[in-house]
């Protein structure tokens, strides 16, 4: 049975994946930027999401593209963390090859648990706390 299929387990921290995404946090931690498998997010949006603390209530506005139309969309919620999501896409490859993208969790107003993931578009405003 290949790996991708074993399902997660805390116990297991030597799968492809957790060695991916923790890779990844020590590689981001030491350059002081947080990075994606698409290209780096920019030094302010970094330093926004390193300052973010659980509680705060924040506004996360990205931009939809489908054919050459595009439009912002919008979402508004209370912070909840910050986490690496690691892919299944290279899990059965080379692990130097992983997909990592940044992904900031977030409840909504009306209790809805939302995860965004972030790109070079991606804004966050922190509206209060």
């Amino acid at each position: 049975m290949r790996d991708s299929l074993i399902p997660y387990s805390p116990a297991a921290p030597t799968r492809p994946v957790d060695v991916a995404g923790q890779r990844r946090i020590a590689e981001d931690a030491a350059a002081d930027l947080i990075s994606s498998s698409t290209q780096p997010l920019s030094a302010e949006l970094s330093a926004l999401l390193r300052r973010l603390r659980p509680g705060q209530r924040i506004r996360v506005t990205q931009t939809v593209r489908v054919g050459l139309r595009s439009w912002p969309a919008v979402a508004e919620g209370v912070y909840r963390d910050l986490k690496y999501l690691v892919t299944g896409l290279a899990t059965d490859r080379v692990q130097e090859d992983d997909i990592v993208v940044v992904s900031v969790h977030f409840t909504k107003d009306n209790g809805e648990l939302t995860s965004v993931t972030m790109d070079e578009h991606s804004r966050i405003e922190v509206l209060s706390g």
